[in-house]
């Protein structure tokens, strides 16, 4: 076991996915995330990172390089990025040309996160996707043809990213599953595991990405990241009611409802069937929800087990005052176990 102290040297982040609260407007959504980036900035969080999804009423994060411009115009030292773009959705020409004109505006602050899910239904996917049929070898093919373009040595090829070429904008491999933690592992990259909604392959997955992981121009050891939901109030009691929301969002998810963020509820009797509070509760395995001391304690076991270098964060917060505090207190617990 590890003590508190070590919670000091692990990096907290967000994964923001520009949730569309029920009432409220799009434009509502995305200015509500440039906010939450200006909060977390203030409280030292390392990165501000929004994912790419399609075709979702709840969600507002589709045009992903767009809303990343928007928050590092309006922040100024935290890193911010893509939780990521989910790579076989574009050409990596064009993802390519796009991080590196954010690179080129906010050097040194850019992040490109890459997933192989479609981040929305397969008729979506398709109306992204044309005609294109994805084999197993076109994400790694694809990652590959990413870092050609970014690199200096790609000055002479016929075809150039411009800007972007030379900048070696750091990529990031995100997944669920076992097969990005190998291949993150075999390209020298660092690795996220998405256990806030997809907990299963969590330990298999970082296990293999340390025993596949070879050194590259990149990084030279292991970079581990994981991401969890967390939910801090100032009671128990409190955390769980504001936590009601999250479980509305992703009972929305199993039905394919894709509704609008809901407010809290006092309880979810009559609003799941047992089936789907099963579904969810295990999708929920890696939810942190309580108070400080709560979640600190849950926040010490989970580091404790994973040994990830990084802990990426979520909050699916109705109100946007309590979303901000719900950060502000998970923040406080490195503070405190300073003092």
């Amino acid at each position: 076991m590890i003590n508190e102290e070590q919670i000091i040297n692990i990096p907290f982040s967000v994964l923001d996915l520009v949730p569309v609260l029920e009432g409220s407007s799009h434009k509502a959504a995305m200015e509500s995330s440039v906010a939450l980036a200006q909060h977390v900035e203030k409280l030292n969080y390392k990165r501000f990172w929004i994912s790419e999804h399609h075709n979702a009423e709840s969600l507002v994060s589709s045009a992903t390089p767009v809303l990343i411009g928007y928050v590092a115009e309006n922040t100024k030292t935290i890193r911010v990025g893509s939780g990521g773009v989910m790579l076989p959705n574009h050409a990596p020409l064009i993802v390519a040309e796009q991080f590196g004109t954010l690179a080129t505006l906010y050097p040194n602050r850019i992040d490109l996160g890459l997933g192989r899910a479609p981040g929305t239904d397969q008729l979506t996917a398709r109306a992204l996707r044309r005609e294109r049929t994805e084999t197993v070898n076109d994400f790694p093919n694809d990652i590959q043809e990413l870092q050609q373009y970014f690199s200096k040595n790609n000055a002479h090829s016929p075809v150039r990213a411009i800007p972007g070429e030379g900048l070696e904008v750091p990529l990031y491999l995100l997944g669920s599953s076992t097969f990005s933690a190998q291949l993150a592992g075999a390209l020298g990259l660092p690795y996220a595991f998405a256990s806030h909604f997809a907990p299963t392959h969590l330990h298999d997955a970082l296990g293999l990405y340390h025993r596949n992981f070879e050194a590259s121009n990149q990084l030279l050891k292991p970079y581990s990241m994981a991401c969890v939901n967390v939910v801090v109030a100032d009671t128990d009691e409190e955390a769980e009611f504001l936590a009601t929301s999250m479980k509305l969002f992703m009972l929305n998810i199993i039905r394919n409802t894709r509704a609008p963020l809901p407010p809290p509820v006092k309880s979810m009797n009559g609003l799941w069937s047992p089936m789907e509070e099963a579904q969810i509760l295990k999708m929920m395995q890696y939810t942190f929800v309580g108070s400080q001391k709560t979640v600190r304690e849950k926040l010490v076991r989970f580091i404790s087990e994973t040994r990830v270098d990084e802990l990426i964060t979520v909050a699916h917060i109705h109100n946007q005052q309590s979303r901000l505090k719900s950060f502000e207190l998970l923040a406080q617990l490195k503070q405190e176990t300073q003092v």
